[in-house]
């Protein structure tokens, strides 16, 4: 075999090779990626399966059922969809905030939540950097 051709061999099994790694990756992780759905996209979501959904908590919805129980709504500014949660909230949720719950789709059209995840904004600094921290929600730049 000419040292030409030996190349474009090594190079074709190479791309080869990297397919099939893609590939087997990707079909091993079908079940297990957890796509996030917002409240306008959870039509296109199967009932009982677990997923993600993601958006913000609606300002007014947040209603406690008893201590552990909460009750509110999700919405992406289109639509909005009730989220049941059973279980503490992290500390950064409240309503007008993002948030994503995991958990499960309803027949009822309700989001049964077994987790919630908050988010804080783009602009978060951590409350140890003090002044610098109100010179940062205020639109300062931090130079150096």
């Amino acid at each position: 075999m000419k040292p030409k051709s030996q190349r474009l061999a090594l190079v074709g099994a190479a791309v080869i090779a990297a397919l099939v790694a893609v590939l087997l990756a990707m079909w091993g992780l079908r079940d297990k990626a957890s796509y996030f759905y917002t409240p306008s996209e959870l039509s296109n979501a199967a009932v009982g399966k677990s997923i993600r959904l993601g958006g913000m908590v609606e300002k007014g919805s947040l209603t406690h059922r008893d201590p552990l129980t909460i009750q509110f709504a999700v919405t992406d500014g289109k639509d909005k969809v009730m989220v049941v949660f059973r279980g503490i909230t992290p500390d950064l949720f409240r309503e007008g905030s993002g948030v994503v719950a995991e958990g499960k789709l309803l027949p009822q059209g309700v989001f049964a939540a077994d987790t919630i995840l908050a988010k804080h904004d783009e602009r978060y600094m951590p409350p140890e950097l003090g002044n610098l921290n109100a010179e940062h929600k205020a639109g300062k730049t931090l130079e150096r």
